[in-house]
């Protein structure tokens, strides 16, 4: 692994009650776990197709044998208070060691493909923020090519007003904003989607 470029992937070790707690209101822990190996088996599979140097950033402890091949992806455990400071965490360890160009992505978003994080890795050539903005409000995907501690400070994580609070942070330098995705969150963002009837 000696590329420029970084993809960091979120994930939460999947653990029965431990994931997709709001889905899980309207499914049961059992189906919300299924749902979220679903949404990580996807991940996978979209990320495994990039060419960038690549590192699982897991929520709790890492797992050796699991569906991140150790070949294809370094892995590390989040650390911070909340949501924002494992972000910024995440970051600076990157442009510590030396990596120009560094996108970070969550692992509950069924319809991100290769295609989008291509372009976020290619946008970041002539602007200086990235923004996948995800229709509930927030964001599934941020590209950064130095740090802004600011944007991963003072924010209602996991509300509607993340994305627009950040975007205020940004308001000086040059963002650009990727198509808008639906990750899942609650049972609505789910119910009309084809990929997830057998699980309904």
């Amino acid at each position: 692994m000696n590329s420029k470029n970084l993809l960091i992937i979120f994930t939460r070790n999947p653990e029965l009650g431990k994931v997709k707690t709001r889905l899980s209101k309207s499914t049961g822990d059992q189906v919300a776990l299924d749902i979220y190996k679903f949404l990580l088996n996807k991940t996978n599979q979209v990320t495994e197709q990039v060419t960038s140097d690549k590192i699982v950033y897991y929520s709790e402890k890492i797992t050796k044998h699991d569906i991140w091949s150790s070949n294809s992806y370094k892995k590390e455990v989040q650390y911070g208070d909340d949501l924002g400071a494992k972000m910024k965490n995440s970051f600076q360890a990157a442009f510590k060691n030396k990596y120009h160009k560094v996108l970070l992505i969550g692992s509950d978003l069924y319809d991100l493909e290769p295609c989008h994080i291509y372009e976020a890795f290619k946008k970041l050539d002539k602007n200086d923020v990235i923004i996948g903005p995800a229709s509930d409000g927030g964001y599934y995907l941020i590209g950064l090519k130095k740090l802004y501690p600011k944007i991963f400070e003072n924010k209602n994580w996991g509300t509607s007003t993340v994305r627009e609070d950040t975007l205020k942070d940004l308001e000086k330098v040059d963002v650009h904003l990727l198509p808008m995705l639906n990750d899942v969150d609650v049972i609505e963002d789910i119910e009309h989607h084809p990929a997830f009837t057998k699980f309904l």
